[in-house]
């Protein structure tokens, strides 16, 4: 949940010095999709709405690369809005979502993830907090809770990918996990292995 720029094992832990080497989403129509790539930003959602306003026919959120956020608030922001729009979303074979994209592809109406994709998954921190040190309570679990409560998500999920992975490093998640929290709304047949994700 906290942010994941380009290259995961150098960056994750030097997010914030990393953070001016990301590559903001752009979003490109093809027919009744949008295909995405990037990572989430302030700018993300007005670039998404000008995509869906030159491309009404849109219905589809393909997440193509999707490697997180830089801001945390702004990533919630844009995925309710994706969630308004009544957009599906997928990750096609040979796509990947992580940390906040994840968030992101799970704001989807109708949710696929093709056999091969990657769905990364971990912890967060930042200004001097860690999400695993926190008590349950504590109000800065609520916009992830909030998020996942208003798009029908259990908020086991949130919990789950609290410990999956601390916020310097990434789980990839089987097929299996993804159907235990019901990511999908037609069930995964298969995600790709953590070694090939991490060479994506």
């Amino acid at each position: 949940m906290t942010f994941r720029l380009t290259s995961i094992a150098a960056c994750l832990a030097l997010l914030a010095s990393c953070g001016q080497y990301y590559t903001p989403v752009s979003f490109v129509a093809q027919g009744d999709q949008i295909i995405a790539s990037g990572t989430i930003d302030e700018t993300t959602l007005s670039a998404f709405e000008e995509a869906i306003s030159e491309n009404p026919e849109a219905r589809t959120l393909v997440l193509q690369y999707i490697e997180g956020s830089v801001d945390d608030d702004a990533n919630v922001i844009f995925s309710r809005a994706v969630r308004r729009a009544g957009f599906d979303t997928i990750v096609p074979s040979n796509g990947l979502v992580a940390s906040g994209g994840t968030d992101l592809f799970l704001a989807g109406k109708r949710r696929v993830l093709q056999p091969g994709a990657c769905v990364g998954v971990h912890s967060w921190a930042g200004s001097g907090l860690v999400a695993t040190e926190l008590p349950k309570d504590d109000p800065e679990h609520d916009r992830y809770l909030d998020y996942f409560k208003d798009i029908g998500v259990d908020e086991e999920f949130y919990w789950y990918t609290l410990y999956a992975a601390p916020a310097d490093s990434m789980h990839w998640m089987t097929a299996a996990e993804a159907n235990r929290y019901e990511m999908t709304t037609r069930g995964a047949l298969a995600l790709s292995s953590a070694t090939e994700c991490d060479a994506r």
